[in-house]
């Protein structure tokens, strides 16, 4: 590359790091508690769509450091970003001081510690590296999509109101260092702790990412193997259910928007995996769907993956927060009764949708994860209040899980997982009878 592509690549890298941290000051300084991270990811997102053809719109230290790691990127250039991003991150500090007078301090929120923080700021620096290296640089995807900008940028959104409630959620060294220096006369010495802990979490996106990638770098074509996808599947419903329990136990104020983010992305960066179900009851529905897209000993394992993953998970938001948890199950004064159905319908709903946008002959190529993930902020607003809006076997056996240690049981999750996996062959059926030609043998016969 020429002297001039040169500074170019540095340019994009100065800009859209210098907005990306600017964005935060403004929104924390204004005070936006409720659509602060969505200003903050829409930032993320444009700047990815207008910068990324320039020097691939890294934006992070810990982003160059993980396309480092699986060689998608020269050292010597993930040297240099790093230097760039950091001193526009510091520079952007600086310019929103200035603009407004103050600025705040990088440290855990209130009630947390240093050690909780950091498990926040690996986790979601890793599904945000994890992202990047799947949409936007693995053989499958790099150059062939038009999602990559979508799928980064709403990492933010489902971090910044789960664990962004315990570490202030940077996600990044550049946006450590920019917050840190502006608020150097309180206290100076976060953002390397902070840095040390994103960094982690780039380094285990690379390996994950080596794991479920590893058949399809050599060829794209090629079957990505059961660990891969098992591994996927364990990934995609670990990030869920973490995202789910911080925003429950923070009362978030965009909640189910934050989760339905985290499953968005997840399915964007995994479809071309294992299918990215991350849900027991969507399994179900393509085992009943038939047409040979998910075999039942195949989908009996993706079940298993699915529940470790929201096992695991469930226990690891709780431990972010201090031990709490919470109980599975109707919400306030509402009954059981109205909880079931409430269940039944929006489980109903993720799995046909998922049936009819990913499994059918045409499927959506650029929206899909869309269209699946804003099923949960369907199901999360209308009926949250009503039954939590689980929607999912592996969300509701987690929650129970976590709960037992205060006392809770396992008999909301075989009620809720009954339910919802019910609906999820309920929704093969209602599939079956809506789309027809999906079934139809002659127009496979004649698209073969």
């Amino acid at each position: 590359m020429g002297e001039d592509s040169a500074v170019a690549r540095y340019a994009a890298e100065f800009v859209g790091t210098f907005m990306l941290v600017f964005t935060i000051g403004c929104n924390v300084l204004t005070g936006q508690p409720v659509w602060g991270g969505v200003s903050i990811a829409c930032v993320l997102t444009v700047m990815i769509y207008a910068l990324g053809k320039s020097s691939g719109a890294n934006f992070n230290p810990a982003v160059s450091l993980a396309l480092g790691l699986c060689n998608k990127l020269e050292w010597v250039e993930v040297g240099i970003y790093m230097v760039v991003q950091t001193v526009a991150g510091i520079l952007a500090g600086l310019c929103y001081l200035t603009m407004f007078g103050e600025s705040f301090n990088l440290a855990p929120t209130k009630g947390h510690n240093l050690l909780q923080a950091g498990a926040a700021e690996v986790l979601y620096t890793f599904m945000l590296c994890f992202v990047v290296l799947n949409v936007a640089a693995s053989n499958v995807h790099a150059g062939k999509n038009q999602f990559y900008g979508i799928a980064i940028g709403f990492v933010i959104v489902a971090g910044a109101y789960s664990g962004g409630s315990i570490s202030m959620g940077c996600f990044n060294p550049a946006v450590a260092f920019g917050i840190d220096v502006s608020s150097a006369h309180l206290g100076f010495q976060n953002c390397f702790f902070y840095t040390i802990f994103e960094f982690v979490g780039a380094a285990l996106a690379a390996g994950c990412f080596k794991v479920c990638r590893g058949a399809q770098e050599e060829d794209e074509n090629a079957d990505p193997g059961t660990p891969a996808k098992l591994l996927s599947e364990f990934l995609g419903t670990f990030m869920l259910v973490l995202t789910v329990g911080l925003n429950v136990l923070s009362g978030s104020a965009a909640g189910a928007f934050s989760i339905a983010a985290s499953l968005m992305c997840m399915i964007f960066a995994l479809g071309t995996v294992s299918g990215a179900h991350f849900n027991p009851a969507v399994t179900t529905a393509i085992i009943c769907s038939g047409r040979d897209k998910c075999a039942p000993s195949e989908g009996a394992m993706f079940m298993l993956a699915q529940t470790l993953g929201g096992i695991c998970a469930a226990f690891t938001y709780s431990a972010m927060m201090g031990g709490e948890s919470f109980a599975l199950g109707p919400v306030g004064d509402y009954k059981w009764s109205q909880a079931i159905v409430a269940e039944f319908v929006f489980t109903f709903v993720l799995s046909f949708v998922v049936l009819s946008v990913a499994t059918v002959k045409s499927a959506l190529s650029e929206y899909f994860g869309f269209a699946i993930g804003m099923c949960v902020t369907v199901g999360g607003c209308a009926i949250g209040k009503v039954s939590g809006g689980s929607l999912n076997p592996a969300v509701s056996i987690g929650i129970s899980f976590a709960h037992l240690n205060a006392g809770g049981g396992m008999g909301a999750a075989l009620v809720y997982c009954l339910v919802e996996t019910i609906a999820g062959a309920c929704a093969a059926g209602a599939f079956s009878l809506t789309q027809p030609s999906e079934f139809d043998a002659k127009t496979d016969e004649a698209m073969a």
